[in-house]
C-alpha cells in the first residue's frame, strides 16, 4: 500500500511486535558477549558470531551461507525473497568484528553485554552489533508474520571491516559476486542516528557518501653513520620534515554534491544565508560552519581532504644514524579530490621521501534526490515527525566501498533515536560503548518500514 502523506510504498502493516523488540535487545547483548576483536594484520575471528547469526537466520526460514577466506574469518550471506521478482534487489550489510577494548578502562566489562538501567553495554553496542541485531529482529518478524519485502533483500554480515575488509566484504565482492546479483542499492552503518545540536532540534544525518581511504606509507632514505658526526643526509630528519609538512598542511575547501546538500539543508534549518556552493571561498564556508554551531560537526570533517601522520619508525640505537626511516599517514579523500591529493603529497614529501598507498579505497557518493533517499527520510519522519533529516558524507569509510565495485549504491542508515547528551560519535571505538534499549526499539521499527518501502 502507499502512505497517504508521502506516496511511499509499504508492504502492509508492520510485523514488528514485542518479540521483535525483545530480540533486538537480546541479540545485541548476546552478540557483544562473543569477542570478535579485530587486531588487524589478519588477527581476528568472527566465526562464533557468524554461527550465531546463521542460527538466527535459519530460525527465520532462510538458508544462510558461511564463507571464509581464512579459517575463523567468517562471513554470512542470505537472501530474503521479495514479492516482485522484476524489482532490483537491495543489499543490507553489517560487520561482525569490533576493535580492541581494554577492560581496565571500562565501567562494565566490554564483552559482558550487560543490560543496565535501560542501556546495553559493551564493545560493538553501536559499532555495529546493535545494527546486526536489529536486522535479524526485522527479518525474523517478517517470517513470523508471513510478510515479504517488495524487493529481494540480500543480507551480508561481514568480517574484517575494522581493518582492510580483506577477509570480509572485499573477499565477498571479489570471489562471490553472484550472491549479490541484482543488487542496485545498499544500506549499511553510520547513519540515521539522532544528533542533538543543543537547541532542542533533532537532526538525523543519513549517509549518502564517504571520503576515500588513503592510508600511506612514507620512506625516507639517507646516509647511515655515527651519531656523533654531522650528517646532512639524515633519514630521520628528512622524514620528520616531511611528516611535519603533511601534518601542518591547510587543505582547501572542496565541496562534493552530498556535502553541498548537507550545508544547504542545515543552513535552511537555521535560517542562515548560503554562499555560492558551486564556487565558494574557503572563508565563506568556514564562516557558515561557525554559524552552524554544534551542527557543523556533521559537515566540518568532510569539506576538505585530510592527512594525519599516525606512525613513526626509525633507528635502533641512540648513537647510530639509520639509513632509512618510515612513517604512516591516514589520508581521507573527497569525491573528485584524488588527483589533487596525490599531487599535494608529492609536493609535501619532497625529493627525499617516497610515499605509496598501503590501503586505498575510492570515495563514494549516492543520490539524495531520488526515491531511495525519500523512502529513508519518510521512515524516520513516520516515527519521529519532528525529525530534521539531512544527507551527510561520512568522514571515514565502511564496507559500502567494497560493494560499490559491484555497482551497488550505498547509504548509511542504521536508525537510532538517542537521548540528549548521548555522544554517538564518541561511542565508536571509545570506552564505555553502549546503546539505549529505547533506541534499539525505535531503530527496529524504522528499519522495518524503510526496508519494505525501498
Amino acid at each position: 500500500m502507499a502512505d497517504q502523506a508521502t506516496g511511499t510504498r509499504t508492504e502492509g502493516p508492520t510485523p514488528v511486535d514485542d518479540t521483535a523488540l525483545e530480540e533486538a535487545v537480546r541479540f545485541t547483548s548476546e552478540l557483544i558477549r562473543i569477542d570478535t576483536t579485530n587486531r588487524g594484520g589478519g588477527e581476528g575471528s568472527e566465526r562464533a558470531a557468524a554461527e550465531y547469526v546463521a542460527g538466527a537466520l535459519a530460525g527465520a526460514g532462510l538458508d544462510p551461507l558461511l564463507l571464509e577466506k581464512a579459517p575463523g574469518r567468517t562471513n554470512v550471506v542470505a537472501r530474503v525473497a521479495g514479492s516482485d521478482p522484476s524489482a532490483p534487489a537491495l543489499l543490507v550489510h553489517g560487520h561482525l568484528d569490533v576493535v580492541p577494548a581494554d577492560a581496565g578502562e571500562w565501567r562494565v566489562h566490554p564483552f559482558s553485554g550487560e543490560v543496565r538501567d535501560g542501556v546495553v553495554w559493551g564493545r560493538g553496542a553501536v559499532d555495529m552489533k546493535d545494527s546486526d541485531a536489529m536486522v535479524l529482529a526485522v527479518v525474523r518478524a517478517w517470517a513470523r508474520a508471513g510478510v515479504r519485502p517488495r524487493r529481494d533483500v540480500v543480507l551480508a554480515f561481514t568480517a574484517d571491516e575494522e581493518d582492510t575488509a580483506e577477509f570480509g566484504a572485499a573477499f565477498l565482492a571479489d570471489t562471490h559476486p553472484e550472491l549479490f546479483e541484482g543488487c542496485t542499492e545498499a544500506i549499511g552503518e553510520s547513519g540515521a542516528y539522532t544528533f542533538h545540536p543543543g537547541d532542542g532540534r533533532r537532526i538525523y544525518p543519513v549517509g549518502a557518501g564517504e571520503r576515500g581511504t588513503a592510508w600511506l606509507a612514507l620512506t625516507a632514505r639517507g646516509r647511515a653513520g655515527h651519531g656523533s658526526r654531522i650528517n646532512r643526509e639524515n633519514a630521520v630528519t628528512r622524514l620528520s620534515a616531511a611528516v611535519t609538512r603533511i601534518g601542518e598542511h591547510a587543505w582547501p575547501v572542496r565541496l562534493s554534491p552530498t556535502v553541498k546538500e548537507a550545508l544547504a539543508g542545515l543552513a535552511a534549518l537555521y535560517g542562515l544565508p548560503l554562499p555560492n556552493l558551486d564556487a565558494p571561498a574557503d572563508a565563506e564556508v568556514d564562516r557558515l560552519l561557525e554559524a552552524l554551531g554544534p551542527a557543523a560537526a556533521l559537515v566540518a570533517p568532510t569539506v576538505r581532504n585530510s592527512a594525519n601522520p599516525t606512525v613513526l619508525d626509525a633507528g635502533y640505537k641512540v648513537n647510530v644514524i639509520p639509513g632509512s626511516a618510515t612513517a604512516q599517514v591516514d589520508g581521507r579523500v573527497l569525491p573528485g579530490g584524488e588527483e589533487e591529493f596525490e599531487t599535494t603529497l608529492d609536493l609535501l614529501t619532497g625529493p627525499d621521501v617516497e610515499w605509496s598507498y598501503r590501503h586505498h579505497q575510492g570515495p563514494l557518493q549516492a543520490p539524495v534526490d531520488g526515491p531511495a533517499f525519500s523512502a529513508l527520510r519518510e521512515a524516520l519522519l513516520h516515527f519521529d515527525p519532528e525529525a530534521h533529516v539531512v544527507p551527510y558524507c561520512m568522514a571515514g569509510g565502511t564496507d559500502a566501498k567494497q560493494f560499490s565495485r559491484l555497482g551497488v549504491t550505498g547509504y548509511g542508515f542504521m536508525p537510532l533515536r538517542l537521548p540528549p547528551g548521548f555522544d554517538y560519535s564518541a561511542m565508536f571505538h571509545g570506552v564505555d560503548e553502549r546503546v539505549p534499549v529505547d533506541a534499539l526499539h525505535f531503530g527496529t521499527r524504522v528499519l522495518d518500514r524503510a526496508l519494505r518501502a525501498l
